[in-house]
């Protein structure tokens, strides 16, 4: 695993995530089920008792309160047999349910796994694969662009509390860039994070969401939330903006002190990624995709604290908002 500092002008110190490594204890076999259903979801929550006992107690601590990094890797995690890396999120794969059983085991100990309906039409567990018609987007399945900092769906009411990313393949060229709250806060002047807990900034919705109805800007919201301390953030450095001039400086230094104190990993096949979306904004590097079969890929799954709050908007585990005009 590759570890690395900020690329900056200006680099500032930031914890790595705190690592736990697996210690081979197997988990049950995946379920007959299909992936995403709730006897399959029910069957992972089970078998978390499975787990390595460092794993769940690291999830345990994680959840009552994250690694000043807003984030946890757990490595060596059964993967199953892969076949060659798919060309889309959705062609079908030959491979087993290995993968989408440990991922979703894990969620199911820090909460409940939810699918968003634009975010491949909802399902539980998501491919995300570099594409060819997607290079140069500020999307999952870019390659070429720099994909920027960002609270996992920033503009949503009903936004996860957790981010999981489990390496299948990797790519030691492809890291994923990580910045928390917690180690950017002592680099932001008193001023600047006097104005980030106010309500002067909006969000735009991201366009896969839209489906081709015009794009608004979200209420006026504080970046910075709870805690002067310690506190939770929103950040989307493409779709946020000030609602004046002094909120758009405040949200430029942020994103500069972001930039200056991020740190990355590459990750390798086994990876679990656990960002607490509350804490940490996160990215990813570019790199060069070949397209045959060996290009990295990764299994992601998002998790709410609990379903009662989105119940309105979404059907069995799949949040159906709808967004624009």
């Amino acid at each position: 695993m590759l570890l690395r500092s900020g690329r900056s002008d200006v680099e500032l110190p930031h914890h790595a995530p705190q690592v736990v490594h697996h210690d081979g204890t197997a988990l049950p076999p995946a379920p007959d089920a299909p992936i995403g259903s709730e006897a399959f979801v029910a069957a992972a929550g089970y078998a978390a008792r499975g787990l390595a006992p460092a794993i769940h107690d690291a999830l345990v601590d994680f959840g009552n309160r994250p690694h000043s990094s807003g984030a946890l890797l757990l490595c060596g995690l059964p993967v199953g047999d892969l076949p060659p890396t798919p060309a889309s999120p959705t062609q079908h794969s030959t491979k087993d349910r290995t993968s989408e059983f440990t991922l979703l085991t894990v969620a199911r100990r820090l909460g409940q796994p939810v699918g968003y309906e634009p975010e491949h039409g909802g399902d539980l567990i998501q491919n995300i694969v570099p594409t060819a018609t997607a290079t140069d987007r500020q999307v999952s399945t870019s390659s070429k662009a720099e994909l920027m900092f960002h609270t996992e769906a920033a503009f949503h009411p009903h936004r996860p509390r957790y981010l999981l990313l489990l390496c299948l393949r990797g790519d030691p060229s492809a890291s994923t860039t990580l910045a928390s709250i917690h180690e950017v806060l002592p680099h932001l002047p008193g001023d600047v994070r006097d104005t980030l807990f106010e309500p002067r900034f909006r969000t735009a919705v991201d366009e896969s969401y839209l489906h081709g109805r015009t794009n608004v800007l979200g209420p006026a919201i504080p970046v910075l939330r709870g805690d002067r301390d310690l506190p939770t953030m929103v950040f989307d450095a493409d779709l946020m903006v000030g609602v004046d001039v002094a909120a758009d400086q405040a949200l430029r230094a942020l994103a500069e002190a972001i930039v200056a104190t991020q740190t990355a990993l590459a990750l390798e096949a086994g990876d679990l990624l656990v960002v607490d979306n509350a804490v940490a904004v996160h990215g990813r590097t570019p790199f060069t995709p070949r397209f045959d079969g060996t290009d990295r890929w990764l299994q992601r799954t998002f998790v709410v604290s609990d379903l009662t709050a989105s119940a309105a908007d979404r059907r069995g585990r799949v949040i159906t908002t709808v967004f624009g005009a």
